[in-house]
């Protein structure tokens, strides 16, 4: 395989609302492979249109791997976050900073789509050279639901899921979440979607009060959960519900998620009042802040 050239031309879109005049600009990848059998692939990027970057395959890539690399750079996941680079607020849109080059270092697939993706990114400070953090776990939007049951009993209770969840070796109690399983960008839909699974609640769309759309502009409306390593964007909703007590007693305990999909899920209902102590997920924390401010504020009725 030593010399082997790809003849071909693959192109990615990136569109970016930061750079207008350039929405339907493209970039250019050039792939080949050196002797030394590793896969690299030249991009132009619009922000820098005289600064090819390079992007390659970590050590250990083979030649058969390399439709899983190519599928990575064209994936939904690497251009987001291309997108978010040259963005108003991004780290080249002032021009200060460079992006040199990526190793790909993994990929995982659900199914036929990319699920995952690692990579290692470097971006130099173009006064200094010195490059800045750039080790990036890419999962891309995700979205998480602040259920409110009120009781006619008077108490406010919010709906948890009890998942194992093997990074933290722990079992987790956290808001209904999900990742986004496609390009279409449909947020509420989702958000609905996964609530029917892990809680078996179907839910109106027209009732859903997305909670980051309180957020200033400049935050694109999205949550960062980890910025230091991780692209995760959140959109975080607000949906509450009168129920008797009696659907407080079925729901509380109640097993559900995708046993095929390897979910083990337990619903857990706890009086929100309490909510803020009972759980170190991040997500439980950060609705509960939104929540109260935009309560605070009076853009959502208090219940």
């Amino acid at each position: 395989m030593s010399g082997f050239t790809l003849p071909a031309r693959l192109f990615l879109a990136c569109p970016s609302r930061a750079l207008r005049r350039l929405h339907h600009a493209k970039l250019m990848l050039r792939c080949k492979m050196s002797s030394s059998s590793s896969l690299t692939h030249s991009i132009t990027i619009p922000s820098q249109p005289t600064e090819p970057v390079n992007v390659a395959a970590a050590a250990g890539v083979s030649s058969s791997d390399f439709r899983r690399v190519e599928n990575a750079i064209d994936s939904s996941l690497f251009k987001n976050w291309l997108r978010n680079l040259e963005s108003e607020t991004g780290i080249l849109a002032d021009g200060t900073m460079t992006l040199k080059q990526v190793l790909i270092q993994g990929v995982d697939m659900f199914g036929k789509r990319i699920g995952f993706l690692k990579f290692k990114a470097d971006i130099l400070d173009k006064e200094t050279g010195h490059k800045v953090p750039g080790i990036v776990f890419a999962r891309g939007p995700a979205v998480a639901v602040l259920i409110l049951l009120v009781s006619d009993d008077g108490e406010t209770y919010a709906v948890l899921t009890e998942q194992v969840r093997v990074p933290t070796g722990k079992v987790v109690l956290e808001l209904p979440a999900g990742m986004l399983d496609d390009d279409e960008g449909d947020f509420v839909g989702t958000a609905v979607r996964e609530v029917e699974e892990e809680i078996g609640i179907k839910l109106k769309k027209e009732d859903m009060v997305d909670l980051t759309a309180f957020l200033d502009p400049s935050t694109g409306h999205r949550i960062f959960p980890s910025p230091g390593g991780c692209d995760e964007e959140m959109s975080v909703f607000l949906y509450s519900l009168q129920v008797e007590q009696e659907t407080i007693r079925q729901l509380q305990g109640k097993e559900t998620g995708l046993r095929e999909h390897g979910e083990f899920i337990k619903v857990r209902l706890v009086p929100y009042r309490e909510l803020w102590r009972k759980t170190a997920d991040a997500k439980v924390l950060m609705s509960i802040g939104l929540y109260e401010m935009a309560l605070r504020e009076g853009l959502v009725p208090r219940h």
